[in-house]
């Protein structure tokens, strides 16, 4: 099945007692047995619930994995996922990640023992050359947030694999319309749910998925015993935002490559980066103060967090998305405080241009 149908008939299209073609959103939160330990395949809606199964089975299908998982936010998902490791084990990050992700590394696992060394993981040899004996994961974004680097996935799975290395990629950006880790050898993908794929600014929620029978029990174990699961109103919401996923990715990354090539044509911008796919443009203004007029200065464009929505939103990472990475990172990084974030939306494009002359 073609990529565009499998996002609409794929992974569990219907009700397979009523034929409605929408999954029913089952409001439940226990299921009535047979007997003893006989059940329809349900006992608790933190153990299973079939809406967000059939959410479950759709990003599993739509990633190439064997099994996925739905979780209450994105960073639930990564939360989840970092269970998997140990205190003492240490976990190599792309050194350019979401603030969430970094936080939640830094003040959180790191508390349980576990250790982290940011890397350019665009760079493989630096990747290797950062791994220890006590390395056991290496986690990617690519593109990286917010300044679109991107990562060889192939090689790095290579690498993961030579070194016994679990390997995991955070794909929000980018989605399995335009990329698919799996497919490159990743062991575990992570998704934002919140963002492109539910796409409406209407949810928040998190996927994961996984390649191997291994992951799936080590995952679901952890997924039921921490419980940080997705209720079955957003599961529904999200496959509903999953069926249009193609004509809004197609929408706005056309409405990003335009927005690109007028971007090079303002003087008040020292630097675009844009990876030529997806529709998401970091830009760099020539000062901080032209950066906080354009935020305050735009209309139609929503200054806000987030991103993936139908809506164009802009954000300045240093005070927002990207605040709690500590300021001499974020400087050595790049993302200083004239850097703009702007996550391109569905609205006509000449809208959008307009809006951001009126701004700067």
């Amino acid at each position: 099945m073609n990529f565009h149908s499998k996002l609409i008939h794929g992974g569990i299209p219907e009700d397979a007692s009523t034929g409605a073609v929408s999954v029913p959103i089952y409001q439940t939160s226990t299921y009535r047995q047979d007997g003893i330990g006989r059940h329809k395949g349900y006992e608790y809606s933190r153990t299973g619930n079939p809406t967000r199964h059939a959410l479950e089975t759709l990003i599993a299908e739509l990633e190439g994995g064997l099994a996925g998982f739905a979780f209450a936010s994105g960073l639930a998902a990564l939360s989840t996922v970092m269970m998997l490791l140990k205190s003492t084990d240490h976990i190599l990050l792309s050194d350019n990640v979401y603030g969430g992700t970094f936080r939640v590394v830094d003040k959180v696992f790191v508390n349980l023992g576990i250790s982290y060394t940011l890397v350019d993981t665009s760079n493989l040899i630096e990747v290797e050359n950062a791994i220890t004996a006590n390395t056991k994961a290496i986690f990617i974004e690519t593109p990286t947030n917010p300044l679109m680097k991107l990562t060889d996935l192939s090689a790095i799975a290579k690498l993961a694999k030579k070194h016994g290395l679990l390997s995991i990629v955070d794909n929000t950006f980018f989605t399995p319309y335009l990329q698919r880790p799996i497919e490159h050898g990743i062991d575990i993908v992570v998704h934002s749910a919140t963002k492109y794929l539910g796409g409406h600014s209407d949810l928040v929620a998190g996927l994961a998925v996984v390649n191997t029978e291994e992951l799936k029990e080590r995952i679901h174990f952890l997924q039921n015993a921490v419980g940080a699961i997705l209720g079955p109103q957003d599961s529904w919401l999200l496959i509903r935002g999953i069926k249009t996923l193609a004509i809004r990715m197609d929408k706005a990354e056309d409405n990003a490559l335009k927005l690109a090539q007028f971007l090079k044509t303002l003087p008040q911008v020292k630097q675009i980066y844009y990876p030529d796919m997806g529709a998401m443009i970091s830009f760099e203004l020539v000062s901080a103060e032209a950066a906080h007029k354009l935020l305050e200065g735009v209309q139609m464009i929503a200054l806000a967090e987030s991103l993936g929505g139908v809506e164009s939103l802009i954000s300045l990472p240093a005070a927002m998305t990207h605040a709690s990475i500590p300021k001499h990172q974020r400087e050595k990084l790049g993302i200083s405080d004239s850097l703009v974030r702007l996550s391109v939306g569905i609205e006509d494009i000449n809208d959008i241009i307009e809006d951001l002359k009126r701004g700067l």
